[in-house]
């Protein structure tokens, strides 16, 4: 299905800029949801080793892993980024959850020498596009070179100042720095051609690569596999808090629902948290929804294993627009490809 003209045509020019710069140029953004948390201590590795489902016993500083706290039976609480340093580790971790992500993880700690610090001091600054490497150094990021050179997924750069952290499947960086660092570098970055992207944009984004928001796409009994978060979860690991039903659902394949897309038809946007009806059955609910300029009207939606099969058309009934003509979708594979 070839995308909507009209849809296309009626995004706001803002957002239609920022996406071009995210696809095609340098894209930045101040990523004040994030909050930077410092775990030190003889014992911080093995702890966070067994609380989470990332190998943390198996980074060397200057890696990054992407990392999830389940319940013991493997339901999300929070996903978050691991940042392994010389003597401490970070955390960058989701700032509305972390006081009872705090709260989870001072449960466990019994007589562990492990320290949890916030970094109230430190921002995290995204930064997105194919020509954010070559835009870094030329707003003085000159040290960081190497990084635009010989760019190695999931590290850190020795200053500590720069990582490269591809949150979108593409190749990205994170900049860590403090409030005043933070705003000379955008004064710098927007002289040499970044284009900054607000939260809109970046949600198109987002649900283009099919990747699960938590806490809008799942719920506090959503499984992590359900949500598609292998690649946060090591299956090689020792034990951890979930393990067990991480491990007995991979080996029976026993899921029952999974994420999927949507590629949602007419012309009319439906609302977040429409039923998916497959034959008069509930099949899931609508959790995400966007107006792409590359797809069209599109969303997620984790999905009863009965129409997990592409090109199954579902219709939405929107709770916004009860009465109205019913909508219709179809499923996609994700992450979505060009209609």
């Amino acid at each position: 299905m070839v995308p909507n003209a009209a849809r296309t045509e009626s995004l706001p020019e803002a957002i239609a800029g920022e996406y071009q710069a995210i696809k095609a140029g340098a894209a930045y953004t101040g990523l004040d949801d994030r909050l930077l948390v410092r775990l030190s201590g003889d014992d911080r590795v093995t702890f966070l080793h067994g609380m989470c489902t990332a190998d943390i016993k198996g980074m060397i500083p200057g890696q990054i892993a992407p990392a999830l706290f389940v319940t013991e039976r493997a339901h999300i609480l929070c996903d978050f980024f691991v940042y392994a340093l010389t003597t401490e580790l970070m955390l960058e971790i989701d700032r509305a959850a972390w006081p009872a992500i705090r709260a989870h993880l001072e449960k466990f700690l019994v007589a562990d020498d492990v320290e949890i610090e916030e970094q109230e001091s430190l921002t995290v600054i995204d930064c997105e596009g194919p020509a954010s490497a070559a835009a870094l150094v030329a707003a003085g990021q000159t040290d960081e070179i190497l990084f635009a050179t010989a760019p190695q997924p999931w590290r850190l750069a020795p200053s500590g100042g720069l990582a490269h952290l591809p949150r979108f499947g593409a190749d990205a960086y994170t900049i860590l720095t403090n409030a005043a660092g933070a705003s000379d570098l955008e004064a710098r970055f927007d002289a040499v051609g970044f284009t900054a992207v607000g939260a809109a944009t970046r949600e198109i984004v987002r649900i283009e690569q099919g990747l699960a928001r938590i806490g809008v796409d799942t719920n506090d009994k959503t499984l992590a596999l359900e949500a598609r978060c292998e690649p946060a979860i090591s299956f090689d690991k020792g034990c951890y808090i979930g393990q067990e039903t991480i491990e007995r659902a991979t080996a029976r394949g026993g899921i029952k629902r999974r994420l999927y897309g949507l590629r949602i038809e007419g012309v009319r946007t439906p609302a977040a948290g429409a039923a998916i009806i497959l034959v008069d059955k509930q099949v899931g609910v609508l959790t995400s929804v966007v107006n792409s300029p590359c797809q069209g009207v599109i969303g997620l939606a984790i999905l009863h294993h009965s129409a997990w099969k592409v090109g199954t058309a579902v219709t939405l009934l929107d709770p916004e627009h009860l009465g109205s003509a019913a909508t219709t979708a179809r499923v996609c594979e994700l992450p979505f490809t060009k209609p």
